[in-house]
């Protein structure tokens, strides 16, 4: 496999100035054959000589900052080619944590280093191509010349450039036809044959059997047909190797990490059996390391090992509380059961790890470091592990003859034991099938029998049903009466304190009140009741209204004591209100009042006084009322005589 890595320089593609300029380093089967610098104009002309299997860079933005220019760039490259980003497509990682898992160090500052390392980590299969085209290409065979305004042959020159793009067209098809590829196409007519030809071959560029040319009349470009979106596709689909942990349950955890102890995945569910959990790991990975955390391993973890063939990793004493919430207080997670899971990894992580530090030192460079680990986990030597990854990497390349492989033989051994494993690992599974599914039908028959006895006592019982709905109606309604009972106690108790609070009967009770407004009214009302010949106390006659006043006159009020002793005067429009609805408002000026909360008291004699005052304007009113009323009537009668008088003259 030849694979061309590079790595800018100097100058960048989005520069107008600069052009960029490029260290390549061409690796053939493993090994470095060449370094040089290169510009993008020499790099597209050495891809074409030579057709490298890979071109590799750590970011498409070197050679293709904008998404027009990723669609171009890969359209120039031969077929056969592949253009792979080394650190990722849409998600990257950086370079350095790339080449370690092959043990690869580099000078980051040195393009060259860097450009070498991008090389032989493509070479490892690592990184993602970048696609974008359909599985479809497009052909099209159009003139290469133009008829121009003519003369005397002009019709001659333009039948004769028609004529050899038709001719062109026609073999192209035959070998299409050939190759056995579905395609369609679409000719454009023109005098003499065709101007322009478009095939559509549903096969990618690198298929079709027939280059892009260009000369004397005909000119034939092949393109790809364009994604909507660039995607990324992983070179190698070799599942990566996972530590596991799992707490077994009705809810069952499962947390997985790779072998460098990056969590992948953490999850729990009360609907998982060991079937979907078996499932649920191979969509993420390949388990190479199932934990516990507590010993000896619970038998259903121990069956989903025998399924993987993995390794297990018991602790030596049940792992406590304190000790789970240290280890997995680093990540997110969201009970404890998949807290539990997530400590049983990282513990078999932590304790692999010491082993894999004295191993990695005499591992070379360029070997993939997670196949190291999980031969080291699976109890293998350092050397067994190179030579079973460099006969992996000549396998293709070396035709090994059948060999005949008798009992003997360790591999046949080694099979044996995995199939009896996985006999012993059906048997069970099987004898759980049949167990859950006894279960399944007892429960089955339960619910069944249930449902019946409540479907009889439903239709037994159905005056037992509307006798219970009524005396859960009346249970609420004697609920809301002894609420109101108990308010009403303690309004009549409040009610009588305020009749048995004056202890010298020569002095009047009086109610008092924070100002005229109809809330005030309400609460003195709910408070200690107001009844007829009441006296109320008002402390401040800032709020007030005539439908106040109007209720308090129906009630029968006796009278009204506004403000305290300096209140001489009462506003004039209170005055007018309180003689027309006959309720007596006397100032403060002339009545003291001894104020205790929500009653007082006060002189009869200084009330009588002030109650004559009010009536002697009340008398005043009443006179000037009537005197109103007769000028009106005689108003109204003498303009009636004026109008009968003009009548009769």
């Amino acid at each position: 496999m030849k694979v061309f890595g590079i790595d800018i320089i100097t100058g960048s593609t989005r520069s107008r100035t600069v052009a960029p300029k490029y260290a390549l380093v061409t690796v053939l089967d493993g090994k470095v054959t060449s370094e040089e610098s290169v510009s993008l104009f020499r790099l597209m002309r050495l891809v074409h000589r030579y057709r490298p299997d890979i071109l590799a860079v750590d970011s498409i933005q070197e050679v293709a900052p904008h998404t027009q220019d990723v669609y171009r760039f890969i359209e120039q490259l031969p077929p056969q080619t592949r253009f792979v980003s080394v650190t990722g497509g849409e998600k990257q990682i950086g370079l350095i944590q790339v080449a370690a898992r092959y043990n690869i160090t580099f000078n980051r500052f040195d393009p060259y280093a860097e450009a070498r390392a991008i090389a032989l980590v493509a070479a490892q299969g690592t990184g993602v191509e970048v696609v974008a085209f359909e599985k479809e290409t497009e052909i099209v065979v159009s003139r290469n010349r133009s008829p121009g305004k003519g003369g005397w042959s002009q019709n001659r020159y333009a039948r004769k450039i028609h004529g050899n793009v038709l001719t062109y067209a026609r073999d192209i098809e035959h070998e299409l036809q050939n190759a056995g590829l579905n395609f369609w196409k679409k000719e454009f007519k023109a005098f003499g044959g065709v101007s322009r030809v478009v095939f559509h071959v549903r096969e990618n560029r690198e298929e079709i059997p027939i280059p892009s040319s260009r000369g004397g009349d005909v000119q034939v470009r092949i393109s790809g047909k364009r994604l909507e979106r660039i995607q990324y596709r992983p070179l190698n689909t070799r599942p990566r190797y996972l530590i596991v942990g799992i707490d077994p349950g009705t809810t069952v955890g499962i947390a997985a990490l790779d072998l460098n102890g990056k969590l992948m995945k953490v999850h729990s569910s009360r609907q998982m059996n060991m079937g979907d959990v078996i499932e649920f790991l191979y969509g993420i990975g390949k388990p190479v390391l199932i934990a516990s955390d507590v010993s000896p391993m619970p038998f259903t973890v121990e069956k989903i090992r025998r399924a993987f063939q993995a390794v297990a990793y018991i602790p030596k004493q049940d792992i406590s509380v304190e000790t789970k919430y240290e280890l997995a207080g680093k990540f997110t997670y969201a009970n404890d059961h998949e807290r539990d899971a997530l400590t049983a990894a990282i513990e078999a992580s932590r304790f692999w790890k010491h082993k894999f530090a004295n191993v990695f030192k005499r591992v070379p460079s360029g070997v993939d470091m997670d196949e190291v680990r999980a031969g080291i986990i699976r109890g293998q030597s350092l050397e067994q592990i190179l030579a079973a990854i460099k006969g992996e990497k000549q396998k293709p390349e070396v035709k090994k003859p059948d060999i005949a492989l008798d009992s003997s033989d360790e591999r046949v051994r080694i099979l044996d034991g995995q199939v009896k494993d996985l006999r012993v690992l059906v048997s069970d599974l099987q004898k759980d099938i049949e167990q859950l599914r006894e279960e399944n039908q007892r429960l089955k028959g339960e619910n069944k029998n249930l449902k019946s006895t409540k479907n009889r006592q439903i239709k037994a019982e159905p005056e037992v049903a509307r006798r219970d709905l009524i005396i859960e109606n009346l249970k609420k309604r004697i609920r809301f009466e002894e609420k109101n009972n108990k308010k009403l106690h303690k309004r009549l108790k409040r009610m009588k304190e305020v009749e048995t609070a004056n202890p010298d009967a020569d002095l009047q009770i009086v109610k008092v009140l924070a100002d005229l407004s109809r809330e005030s009214i309400h609460t003195i009302t709910d408070r200690i009741g107001l009844k007829s010949g009441d006296i109320l106390q008002v402390r401040s006659p800032g709020t007030w209204g005539k439908n106040s006043m109007h209720d308090l006159a129906q009630i029968g009020i006796g009278a009204i004591i506004i403000g305290d002793r300096s209140t001489i005067s009462i506003p004039e429009e209170l005055c007018q209100i309180s003689w027309s609805e006959e309720l007596p408002v006397l100032p403060g000026v002339g009545v003291q009042v001894t104020i205790k909360g929500d009653y007082g008291s006060c002189d009869p004699d200084q009330l009588d006084e002030a109650m004559s005052l009010w009536q002697d304007g009340f008398e005043e009113y009443r006179r000037q009322k009537s005197e109103e009323m007769l000028n009106g009537i005689f108003k109204e009668y003498r303009a009636e005589r004026e109008r009968e008088v003009r009548k009769d003259g």
